[in-house]
C-alpha cells in the first residue's frame, strides 16, 4: 500500500512540474494574433493537422483572457499530451491533474486547456465531466476521429468544434512583417516583396514551425514521417508502411485529377504490391483522418460516386512538394484547393467544395457562391486557352448564374466571350483578396 501511495504522490509532483513550466512558457511567449475568436462561455475542440498552430491558438487565448483581467497565469491549468511526462497517463487518472493544480494554488475552477488529448484513449469521459462541472475547456487533437459519431455523443454536445489551419498566405505575409497598403498591387515595391514571399510560402507552405529554419525541406521531412508513422502507421496497426508510403507518392502523382479506388488500386499492384480494395479505402480514410490529405467530388456526380471518384489534395504545399521534381501545376491547383477547402468546405456545413466533370472540366466549384474556378500556370499557348478558358466559356453557359475566374501564376486580364467576362488573376493577389 505505501508503494501505491509513493507512486501517486509521486506522479502529482511531476504533473505539477507541468503545470508550473507551462505557465511560465505560455506568459512569456510571443505570438502572431492569427484571428480566431472564441466565445468565452462556450468550450472548443481545436482540430487539425499536427503543426498547423493548434497549441499556439491555446497560447493566444490563453494569453487573451489575461490581458483582459479576466484571469491571472495561476488561474491557467494547461497540460500537453505529447509530454512524455503525461503521456502513460490513463483515462481513469486524468481527474489527478485537476487534484495537483488544486493543490498548487487551492483554485477551486481553472481554465483548462488540454492539448493532443487524443493520445489518450477513453478521454471524452474526462472532458464531457469537466463541461458538466461548468469549467472554461479548450481541447486539441491532430486526428478526425476524436470527433467521431461515438465521442461525439459522448460529448453531449458540450463543445464547439474548430478546425485550424497551416498559415494562409495573408498570415504569412504578417508574420514576415508584411503589412498591405491600400492599392500595394499597383505599387511596384510592394508588389515585388509579395511576389518573393509568395514563392517561398508556395514551396513550403504555411507551417510557422519552418518559416525560419534554415533547411526547411528537412524540417517538412521530419513532420511528414512523424504524422506518417505516429499519426497514421502506429496509430493505426499499419502493418506494411511500405505500401503505405508508396499510396502517399501515387496520390502526390494524381493532384489535379480525379482517382477511383480501382484505378489507385490497380497502380499499386503494378509495382509488385497487393492490396484489397478494403484496405486501400481504411488508408485513405487514415491519411484523411490525420488531416494529411482532403477530397472533393464532383458536383454531377451520383451521391453512390461522390465518395469513390474524387480529387484528392494535400493540406500543405510544403508536404505535397516532397514527391515532386518540377511540380508548379501540381502546387498552384494544390494551394488553390487549400485556401477553398478552407474557406467554404469546413467552415460552414451548409457551403461545400466540388469539382465539375462532365463533358468538360471545371477545377473547382462552390454552388452557393455560384462561382466557377480554373487553375493554370499560364494561358499563353493556343491549346492552353482553349482547354482552361473554353472549358469555363462551356460551363458558364449551362450555368448561367454562375461567374468565373482563372487562377494563373502571373497573368491578370480580362476575357470577354459571349458577353460574359472571366477575370484572370495571378494566384499571390487572389489569396491576398480572399482571406
Amino acid at each position: 500500500m505505501q508503494s501505491i501511495l509513493y507512486n501517486i504522490s509521486m506522479n502529482k509532483q511531476l504533473i505539477k512540474a507541468v503545470i508550473a513550466e507551462k505557465q511560465q512558457e505560455i506568459g512569456t511567449a510571443k505570438l502572431l494574433q492569427r484571428g480566431e475568436c472564441f466565445d468565452k462561455n462556450s468550450n472548443y475542440v481545436l482540430i487539425g493537422i499536427r503543426r498547423a498552430g493548434k497549441s499556439f491558438t491555446l497560447y493566444q487565448n490563453i494569453q487573451e483572457i489575461i490581458s483582459a483581467g479576466i484571469a491571472t497565469i495561476e488561474d491557467i491549468l494547461y497540460v500537453n499530451f505529447e509530454d512524455e511526462r503525461v503521456a502513460s497517463i490513463r483515462a481513469d487518472e486524468l481527474g489527478e491533474i485537476l487534484d495537483a493544480y488544486k493543490e498548487m494554488y487551492h483554485q477551486e475552477r481553472p481554465y483548462i486547456f488540454l492539448d493532443e488529448i487524443q493520445n489518450i484513449t477513453g478521454w471524452e469521459k474526462f472532458a464531457r465531466r469537466l463541461a458538466e462541472s461548468k469549467y472554461h475547456v479548450m481541447i486539441t487533437g491532430s486526428n478526425a476521429k476524436m470527433l467521431s459519431r461515438e465521442i461525439a455523443s459522448t460529448l453531449g454536445g458540450s463543445y464547439i468544434q474548430r478546425n485550424i489551419y497551416p498559415f494562409s498566405f495573408k498570415e504569412y505575409l504578417e508574420y514576415h512583417g508584411v503589412e498591405l497598403e491600400k492599392n500595394w498591387e499597383y505599387k511596384s515595391e510592394q508588389k515585388l516583396t509579395v511576389i518573393r514571399h509568395f514563392a517561398n510560402y508556395f514551396v513550403y507552405g504555411g507551417f510557422a514551425e519552418s518559416f525560419n529554419k534554415d533547411n526547411k525541406r528537412e524540417w517538412i521531412t521530419s513532420l511528414y514521417q512523424k504524422i506518417l508513422m505516429g499519426d497514421i502507421v502506429e496509430r493505426n496497426k499499419i502493418r506494411n508502411p511500405r505500401v503505405f508510403r508508396l499510396l502517399a507518392r501515387k496520390l502526390a502523382d494524381s493532384v489535379m485529377q480525379p482517382t477511383t479506388l480501382k484505378r489507385l488500386e490497380h497502380i499499386i499492384k503494378s509495382t509488385g504490391d497487393s492490396i484489397s480494395s478494403t484496405v486501400l479505402k481504411d488508408y485513405l480514410d487514415y491519411m484523411e483522418d490525420a488531416y494529411l490529405i482532403f477530397s472533393i467530388p464532383n458536383l454531377v456526380s451520383p451521391l453512390t460516386e461522390q465518395q469513390t471518384i474524387v480529387k484528392r489534395y494535400f493540406a500543405d504545399n510544403g508536404i505535397l512538394n516532397l514527391f515532386l521534381m518540377n511540380g508548379e501545376t501540381k502546387l498552384l491547383e494544390n494551394i488553390v484547393a487549400v485556401h477553398l477547402n478552407k474557406q467554404y468546405r469546413n467552415t460552414d456545413e451548409d457551403l461545400r467544395l466540388f469539382y465539375y466533370n462532365k463533358g468538360v472540366e471545371v477545377d473547382f466549384c462552390i454552388p452557393e457562391r455560384n462561382l466557377a474556378i480554373q487553375v493554370s500556370y499560364n494561358i499563353d499557348d493556343a491549346v492552353t486557352y482553349e482547354r482552361e478558358v473554353g472549358g469555363l466559356v462551356k460551363f458558364l453557359k449551362a450555368y448561367d448564374q454562375y461567374s468565373g475566374i482563372i487562377i494563373t501564376w502571373d497573368t491578370e486580364s480580362e476575357i470577354v466571350v459571349d458577353d460574359m467576362t472571366i477575370n484572370v488573376v495571378p494566384v499571390w493577389k487572389w489569396l491576398c483578396a480572399t482571406d
